[in-house]
């Protein structure tokens, strides 16, 4: 039997999961995850655009406004954008907002072409590696990081210097001397020949950049050309803040958002890479989600700014593996009640890596005044 076949089967015995937001490889192949500016940059841990579609589309009109407050790469603003709502985004890490902020912009086709040209004849020079930091000289061979830095060079002369940017990280990540069947988060840098599990052969440690620069200029060319047919004038505001201290910028229709999951991913360090090339301040300390401890009473502040800013129709969904449980309390902790879990099952989140899950929806309304009870970290449960 298939293994879409088998999914489909086991998903229509379970009473938990909904088949209608389960899609499988078949249904939903990668290159729908990853459609037009969701391809950008790679990016851990998004959740698919189709998820966020669903949901836009159930409790959002044109012209009203959606917020995201752990923003991350920006699903829940493109889609919000395409569907014509105004929306909001606010991060805690500057590289976040830089994705969000570059695939959610409008970009004109006679200037984009001129960069390409700038971009794409020969570098004046090539700048020495010894320049650039510890962390980019142990990861990059010599010639690679050079070509990097040039690249970098070139950047204040065109007119959409952090697309560029972003093409320019999604490079570095390609040419670092990792494995190729591990670019999400390499231990170690890898100087000698190996087995390569994504080839099946024996490869080498990659040695340069130009080539990965050049594809990537002509992909983000394409991706944020093919956004732009999508592409309506809702405004897109983007806050690089953490969400525990900042309120929404109006009152809100929909909370659409994923949050970090705890002590899983570490969303500074898989870009650690950028923050250096870009020379961008990192704020680990304020990420949420790097351990288990707290993650409950921070998750709940953001919320509760979120239901005090929510429209008396408005809805809170939330994306999240709660294998935990901890949602219950965080919920009741926000002044929020919840009105359904969906349970979904994951074939894989947006991109190439294998695996399978399940992650629940929750959608959400502000409870009654008269049944909000005073904040106490007690009220949420032991993590």
């Amino acid at each position: 039997m298939p293994n879409s076949v088998r999914v489909r089967a086991e998903l229509a015995l379970s009473p938990r999961v909904d088949p209608a937001l389960s899609w499988s490889e078949a249904e939903l192949p990668e290159r729908e995850r990853t459609k037009h500016v969701h391809r950008l940059h790679p990016y851990l841990g998004k959740f698919v655009p189709q998820l966020a579609e669903v949901f836009l589309r159930r409790f959002v009109r044109p012209g009203q406004l959606v917020w995201d407050p752990f923003a991350g790469s920006g699903t829940t603003l493109v889609e919000a954008n395409a569907l014509g709502a105004h929306v909001a985004g606010c991060d805690v890490s500057v590289f976040n907002c830089l994705l969000c902020q570059v695939k959610t912009a409008r970009y004109e086709p006679t200037a984009l072409l001129a960069d390409v040209l700038q971009l794409s004849g020969p570098a004046a020079r090539l700048p020495p590696a010894g320049q650039a930091g510890r962390y980019l000289r142990r990861w990059f061979a010599n010639h690679a990081l050079r070509e990097l830095l040039g690249f970098r060079e070139r950047l204040a002369d065109t007119w959409y210097p952090d697309l560029w940017r972003v093409v320019l990280s999604r490079s570095a990540r390609s040419a670092r001397l990792a494995r190729h069947d591990d670019l999400d988060l390499p231990r170690e840098p890898v100087r000698g020949e190996y087995f390569c599990h994504k080839h099946r052969r024996v490869c080498r440690p990659v040695g340069e950049a130009d080539k990965f620069l050049r594809r990537y200029v002509r992909d983000a060319v394409q991706r944020v050309q093919e956004f732009g047919d999508v592409r309506t004038d809702a405004e897109v505001a983007v806050l690089h803040d953490d969400a525990r201290l900042v309120d929404p910028p109006a009152p809100v229709d929909l909370v659409l958002t994923s949050p970090p999951y705890p002590g899983l991913i570490d969303y500074h360090e898989q870009h650690a890479y950028a923050f250096e090339l870009l020379d961008l301040e990192r704020r680990d300390g304020d990420e949420i989600g790097r351990s288990v401890k707290g993650y409950c009473e921070d998750v709940a502040a953001v919320f509760r700014r979120a239901a005090a800013a929510l429209r008396p129709r408005g809805r809170v969904v939330i994306v999240v593996n709660d294998r935990r449980g901890l949602y219950d309390g965080i919920l009741r902790a926000s002044g929020l009640v919840l009105e359904e879990r969906i349970t979904r099952h994951v074939n894989r989140r947006t991109g190439r890596r294998n695996g399978e899950f399940y992650e629940d929806v929750l959608v959400a309304k502000r409870a009654p005044s008269s049944s909000i009870a005073p904040w106490a970290a007690s009220s949420l449960p032991t993590q």
